[in-house]
């Protein structure tokens, strides 16, 4: 399965921040072509269409993100599945135009030593000595090139998650993943929406705190084969400090209640998708 890269479109904005996904979801990174959705939707909210520049100064287009500003912490990221076959590395991003505003660079660019970074968006001093990891929502594992991988290196990519449990039962379940969506089909396109629900009473750093902390990540899959689309859903950590698997239904009306508002994770189907009774993406 080849994860696609996307260049920069000529109907493509400049910008890669905005207020809605009405341009960045023409290119491949939502099933259908349809963001999930929030009814209402989640207030202090930027669509990003996260990109890096290649080696030949080209955008490329790798995932989307909804970002909430007052948490400073991705709601989800969505991508098409590739499997891993590339080391990891991680000079951690900003995204420019969230302080800077469109003028700024319009993709992903490391920090330096512009101190107006920060107001709208966590940066890497929030994590130092917090005993949190920043947490990929699109992992280096579900990555199939370089400049992927890179691109998930982004702070607006991450959130503040248990250091054990990063490294431990989320790890081995991003690879367990792997292995389902492989079974499914190998020539298939597999999308992931991840997410996180935050915790309102914790937050970092303890000197000033900024940073809402993550109350639990979630995934959803779903691939269409012959028409039939099939899904899977997870979150954790659980009580058990584990990674459950759940039906997307459930998922759903799990996210529903700890939100505050309804949540469609994979609003429409290809035409002509059958649905199954159990098992389906919605």
């Amino acid at each position: 399965m080849k994860l696609l890269l996307f260049l920069l479109l000529p109907c493509l904005a400049l910008s890669e921040v905005g207020d809605d996904f009405s341009e960045c979801s023409q290119l491949g990174f939502f099933l259908n072509k349809d963001p999930p959705r929030f009814t209402p939707s989640l207030s202090s909210t930027k669509h990003i269409c996260q990109c890096l520049w290649d080696d030949d100064g080209q955008q490329m287009y790798l995932y989307a993100t909804l970002y909430n500003t007052d948490w400073k912490i991705p709601v989800y990221s969505a991508y098409v599945f590739g499997s891993a076959n590339t080391g990891r590395c991680d000079p951690w991003y900003i995204e420019p135009q969230l302080d800077g505003g469109i003028n700024a660079n319009p993709c992903m660019a490391p920090r330096g030593h512009n101190k107006d970074i920060g107001v709208k968006q966590a940066v890497n001093r929030d994590y130092k000595g917090s005993g949190y990891d920043r947490g990929h929502l699109y992992p280096v594992q579900h990555t199939n090139n370089h400049i992927s991988m890179l691109a998930t290196s982004t702070l607006t990519n991450a959130a503040p998650q248990n250091s054990s449990f990063n490294q431990g039962a989320w790890r081995v379940h991003e690879a367990a993943v792997i292995t389902d969506l492989k079974k499914r089909d190998k020539h298939s396109c597999a999308y992931v929406v991840t997410g996180v629900v935050p915790d309102p009473n914790k937050k970092i750093p303890d000197n000033n705190p900024r940073v809402t902390v993550s109350k639990y990540y979630w995934r959803a899959t779903c691939c269409v084969k012959n028409g039939v689309p099939t899904g899977q859903g997870y979150f954790g950590p659980d009580n058990n400090d584990k990674v459950q698997a759940l039906s997307i239904a459930a998922l759903q009306t799990k996210l529903a209640k700890d939100y505050g508002v309804s949540i469609v994770i994979f609003p429409s189907l290809p035409p002509g998708a059958k649905r199954p009774a159990q098992g389906g993406c919605n």
